[in-house]
């Protein structure tokens, strides 16, 4: 049974409401009550309109990732270990607003890494199971790693949840089991407070570290804010995701 929180993320994406809603808005107007019909209509689409502008991207998105700020690794504090989640947010791109460059993308993983070579903890703890197929996000993230220089004796998989909340709560037992106290939390910007909120509500005693924030205004400064823009829109679905999930997460106590 898909996760509740996933259903209602889906059925609020922009484009899906948006169409839901003019034909029921359609129907309506057809079977009796045009005013009414009109209106289910009018707010689909005004629905995906404002998801459309940056404008809302960089406001409400925004709102989330500057929760916690980034800071350069050397700068970080020191913890027992460094616990990475699995999963992405817009490809892992380093601009919410420009298209997908692999040479400037940048991963949670490359995040853990820089963390791990500055010193900042002396165990990775990779959190992610497997979505699809037989190989976990663990085992993924773990075999990046090793090609970027951790040894293996410094890695420690959690290779079942699901979601954050299994990422919390599976991560407090394998961090228990070895008696870890802090550790150093790595995840998206986005998704960071969600994260923050999970693992605390578990009594892991974590330091926010998450990735370079994504949703900001390009280098070049040519982002119209205001007017509609395709790849804003199908992003915004990270950030309704996040929203949804505080939620779903504040009503079922695992926050």
């Amino acid at each position: 049974m898909p996760e509740f929180s996933a259903l209602l993320t889906a059925l609020i994406v922009p484009l899906n409401l948006c169409v839901a809603l003019v034909v029921t808005g359609a129907v309506v107007a057809l079977v009796r009550w045009r005013r009414t019909g009109l209106l289910l209509a009018a707010v689909g689409v005004a629905w995906m309109l404002a998801w459309s502008l940056p404008a809302t991207s960089l406001w409400l998105g925004g709102a989330l990732e500057q929760r916690y700020p980034y800071l350069p690794a050397p700068e970080m504090p020191r913890a027992d270990a460094i616990v990475v989640l699995g999963g992405n947010t817009a490809n892992n791109r380093a601009n919410w607003f420009e298209p997908y460059d692999r040479h400037t993308a940048a991963a949670r993983i490359d995040r853990a890494a820089e963390l791990f070579d500055a010193g900042r903890a002396p165990l990775v703890v990779l959190s992610g199971g497997a979505l699809e197929g037989t190989v976990s996000e663990a085992q993924g993230m773990a075999h990046s790693l090793r090609q970027m220089g951790v040894p293996e004796s410094a890695l420690v998989l959690e290779n079942a949840s699901r979601n954050t909340y299994e990422n919390a709560a599976l991560t407090q037992d394998a961090l228990a089991r070895r008696g870890i106290g802090s550790v150093l939390l790595v995840t998206s910007a986005l998704h960071m407070p969600r994260a923050m909120a999970a693992f605390g509500k578990q009594g892991v005693t974590a330091i926010a570290a998450p990735g370079r924030p994504q949703i900001v205004p390009p280098p070049d400064r040519r982002l119209a804010v205001w007017l509609p823009d395709y790849r804003t829109l199908d992003a915004s679905r990270s950030i309704i995701k996040e929203y949804a999930g505080l939620l779903v997460y504040w009503l079922r106590g695992w926050v």
